[in-house]
């Protein structure tokens, strides 16, 4: 068995559930420990082990699909610690990044602008936080602690601690010092307000070593 182990498989599950204030019937805790159970399937020998957690897996990933409308590929990259508040309209590409503690809020697309570049998904820093119905798309780079506005299309860079929001998305206000004026850095309009290696390089790891 490759990348993380059941052990850490757990360790994860339990951080979701915890920041899902501690309620199993979360609907983005359930997505998020079906994308867990995907991802950590992957490294499971021999492969008529991993071919009967494969059958599990689709089981549940159409569930979120289809009842929660929540659509997130093991293929994609999610950082810990991420908050997936409501439900419905919730699309990650298979290709996108998400990093550690975001925020994603309901009708919320992570997605590509063309099918002719069908990898060119967003890349998400670390505290990220996104309004509802923000659409964010093609290959852009969205800055540690950035904020994305409800209902923005965001189709170029958003620098770190910047928020953005519009259609286009445009860059509303700039990096706050956190440390100095913590209550600015927490506001932006429309809207809502370890140790283990399980890092996005050690999961690409993973998903190569198994499909090559």
């Amino acid at each position: 068995m490759n990348g993380f182990s059941i052990r850490q498989l757990a360790t994860l599950w339990a951080e979701d559930y915890r920041t899902h204030q501690s309620d199993w019937f979360r609907p983005g805790f359930r997505a998020l420990a079906t994308y867990r159970f995907g991802v950590w399937r992957m490294g499971v020998r021999p492969k008529l082990v991993r071919g009967l957690l494969s059958v599990l897996y689709k089981h549940f990933y159409r569930r979120s699909a289809y009842y929660y409308g929540i659509e997130i590929p093991y293929t994609a990259r999610i950082g810990r610690r991420v908050t997936i508040e409501h439900q419905h309209g919730i699309v990650i590409h298979g290709a996108s990044i998400v990093g550690d503690d975001c925020v994603l809020r309901h009708g919320v697309t992570l997605g590509i602008r063309s099918e002719n570049h069908p990898t060119d998904a967003p890349h998400l820093g670390n505290r990220v936080s996104v309004g509802a119905g923000a659409k964010i798309l093609g290959a852009v780079s969205i800055g540690d602690d950035a904020k994305i506005g409800a209902n923005a299309v965001v189709v170029c860079d958003v620098p770190a601690g910047c928020t953005a929001a519009g259609v286009p998305a445009k860059i509303l206000t700039h990096r706050i010092d956190r440390d100095s004026d913590p209550d600015k850095h927490q506001s932006f309009p429309n809207a809502n307000e370890g140790t283990i290696d399980l890092s996005i390089d050690s999961h690409t790891a993973v998903i190569r070593e198994v499909t090559t």
